[in-house]
């Protein structure tokens, strides 16, 4: 039997304004021979918790949609409740996650991460797109490719900072060719190699004024990559500056690795969280 609706038309007693409401005529409930009609709230209910529903959908959809555009960043913090996965998954190479952003280089084989406010230096940069773009060209090697400068062994591949810096506050990485059979355990634990950093940094005769201690060292295997690192903090200091460091060493497939994050001694309370943590996020990937 379909149900018929009906409208009823009341006045409030204390406001005399007329209200209308919308009543089936064989579900409302009768008292004393009055028939009592549903108010809008409850009449409303289901429609409410529809709108609801919908609403928390299209709240994880735009999270979602947000994850590849990082608005205002959302995707940073969404990330940033559960930091491990989202680094296993390495998607901050693309997002910061936690207030770092990670560094990966295939070529060279390693990564890192480093605060999220820092950059990259920019003739580094530079030099690394032009060497790309030249093994990606197919055109035949400019004639004065034989007078281009090479980069120096002792040259950093990568380095970050902060906008603006002079370089006194960064991280870079210095990939090195070695021997394929080079190893640095055979040079001794950290604190021997540790050591014999230090006398190489005083032991230079140009600047017999520069003096360093070893304040830290630690060995961090990879038993997955079969690879050691060897993670040393030390201090140097001269007339001219005072500077705290903390390197990371190690060595795989003819190549030797070296990282080396450095501040200025003043800065070194600010900034050590975040170079124990480059530290110890730099790694292998090949």
């Amino acid at each position: 039997m379909a149900l018929q609706h009906h409208c009823y038309y009341l006045k409030s007693r204390s406001t005399n304004i007329p209200r209308i409401y919308l009543a089936h005529s064989s579900g409302d409930r009768k008292e004393n021979g009055t028939q009592f009609v549903k108010s809008p709230a409850v009449q409303f209910a289901p429609l409410a918790s529809t709108f609801q529903r919908r609403l928390f959908l299209g709240i994880g959809t735009a999270s979602v949609v947000a994850i590849g555009a990082n608005f205002a960043g959302i995707t940073s913090f969404l990330l940033g409740l559960s930091p491990e996965i989202g680094r296993s998954l390495r998607l901050d190479v693309v997002y910061p996650i936690a207030g770092y952003s990670r560094c990966i280089q295939p070529d060279e084989g390693f990564e890192f991460m480093y605060p999220e406010t820092w950059v990259a230096d920019q003739t580094i940069f530079y030099r690394a797109v032009e060497k790309a773009e030249l093994e990606r060209s197919l055109d035949p090697p400019p004639l004065t490719s034989g007078t281009r400068r090479k980069r120096n062994v002792n040259e950093p591949v990568i380095a970050f900072g902060p906008p603006g810096s002079t370089g006194e506050l960064n991280v870079s990485v210095i990939v090195s060719p070695v021997p394929l059979d080079f190893r640095i355990e055979p040079f001794g634990g950290p604190e021997e190699v540790g050591q014999a950093v230090i006398k190489s940094i005083t032991g230079s005769s140009r600047r017999p004024d520069v003096k360093a201690v070893l304040l830290r060292s630690n060995l961090r295997g990879d038993s997955v990559r079969k690879v050691n690192y060897y993670e040393l903090e030390f201090r140097v200091e001269s007339p001219s500056f005072q500077r705290h460091n903390v390197a990371v060493c190690c060595a795989q497939n003819g190549r030797l690795y070296t990282l080396n994050a450095q501040a200025p001694e003043l800065m070194w309370n600010d900034v050590k969280q975040d170079f124990y943590k480059i530290a110890t996020s730099f790694s292998l990937t090949s």
